[in-house]
């Protein structure tokens, strides 16, 4: 029988804040329940195990991540919906370090078509439609736009950035720059394979 006062939205919430200060790959049942109190036998009503754990983690994520892009994209187009896109997922990532690694793992096939993982491809094809690239050229740069951001945020969240005198933030200006310049004027491919 579950303990009172810890639901599967409780159990969820206080290993995703417990994820953001010890890190995801550091998150176990045992942590969670020292969090809540209670010995880990209680949690097992809600999870069959860590894994499950991680997965609830990383399904929090992908949700308050998609939901914080689409606010943050409303009523915006081109260059400005890619900044404002692309300022959420650095501004998520800073705020909720183990969440944004949550929402960077690996789900099986059916838990993140079931997800809001779709919804963060959706919505990069929306700020996309300012650029006007055809298909197979939208899903390559889809692929590149979260490549880029993900690669930037994790360097930045290591310290790759603070050998420099140049100020991240600098930094992350002029590679959005560079992204809209490079949409702007990619050459159309089309239809290649």
């Amino acid at each position: 029988m579950a303990r009172t006062g810890i639901t599967p939205e409780r159990l969820t919430q206080t290993a995703a804040e417990l994820a953001d200060e010890i890190g995801f790959d550091n998150l176990t049942v045992s942590a969670v329940a020292r969090r809540l109190g209670v010995k880990d036998p209680s949690l097992y009503a809600h999870i069959r195990n860590v894994r499950q754990l991680r997965t609830r983690v990383s399904l929090l994520a992908l949700e308050e991540l998609a939901d914080a892009a689409a606010a943050a994209l409303a009523g915006r187009a081109g260059k400005d919906a890619l900044v404002a896109f692309a300022n959420t997922y650095r501004d998520y990532a800073r705020k909720h370090p183990g969440r944004y690694a949550a929402a960077q793992s690996e789900l099986d096939k059916d838990t993140a078509l079931n997800s809001a993982a779709p919804r963060h491809s959706q919505l990069t094809r929306a700020i996309l439609r300012g650029y006007d690239l055809p298909e197979p050229d939208q899903t390559d740069a889809v692929r590149f736009l979260h490549a880029t951001f993900h690669g930037y945020v994790s360097l930045e969240m290591v310290g790759g950035f603070r050998h420099t005198a140049r100020e991240a933030d600098a930094s992350w200006a002029w590679v959005l720059e560079t992204l809209d310049f490079a949409l702007r004027n990619r050459p159309m491919t089309g239809n290649r394979r």
